[in-house]
């Protein structure tokens, strides 16, 4: 007695194991990583993508999330629980995954103590505003929280002002002057309308 091969069970796993040979296109995946500076011998700082997946760092050099995303999905990185008596914040929070399924490594997460930031409302898109105090300047292209580079030390007097406002537009700040606070990051406000 002779049974029929099942040829087309067979074709169609091995379309399943090979969409490139049946004219599909195979899925691609890639992590999403960066890199830790700043951060003072013995604390720790919990990192996270898209509200979760969980990265703890004890020392600086290179994290990378865990949970593997689509090629042109979207990562959203956040600092969780800061550093005691330090203040972490990062560049480039968001992205996407490249198509070529490597890691995203544009991701930094700076950490500092006595720094002096800014929180930015109302600028609108494609816009940018530089803000100056003393000899260091910082310029702003979206709104939330900037941070102007370099630790202070603690006492230390801030005046922060305004020298380039955005193209229709007029920003005012807040607390615009005060003292450095010891151990974290003193904030001044700028509303833009």
């Amino acid at each position: 007695m002779h049974f029929a091969k099942p040829t087309s069970f067979l074709a169609a796993l091995a379309c399943a194991a090979s969409l490139g040979a049946c004219g599909g296109v195979a899925e691609t995946y890639g992590l999403v990583s960066g890199t830790l500076t700043g951060l003072n011998a013995g604390l720790q700082i919990t990192l996270q993508n898209n509200g979760g997946d969980d990265v703890v760092m004890t020392a600086n050099g290179v994290f990378t999330f865990p949970t593997q995303l689509r090629s042109l999905g979207a990562f959203s990185v956040s600092v969780l629980t800061q550093p005691t008596n330090q203040f972490c914040t990062v560049t480039r929070p968001t992205g996407v995954i490249p198509t070529n399924g490597l890691k995203a490594d544009i991701t930094t997460v700076a950490c500092a103590a006595n720094s002096l930031g800014v929180n930015v409302t109302g600028l609108a898109a494609g816009q940018s505003v530089t803000l100056a105090n003393a000899a260091s300047t910082v310029t702003v292209s979206a709104n939330g929280l900037a941070t102007f580079p370099g630790i202070l030390a603690g006492a230390t007097a801030y005046a922060v002002t305004v020298t380039t406002q955005p193209t229709a537009q007029v920003c005012t700040l807040s607390n615009a002057s005060g003292s450095i606070a010891t151990g974290v990051q003193s904030l001044v406000s700028l509303n833009c309308i």
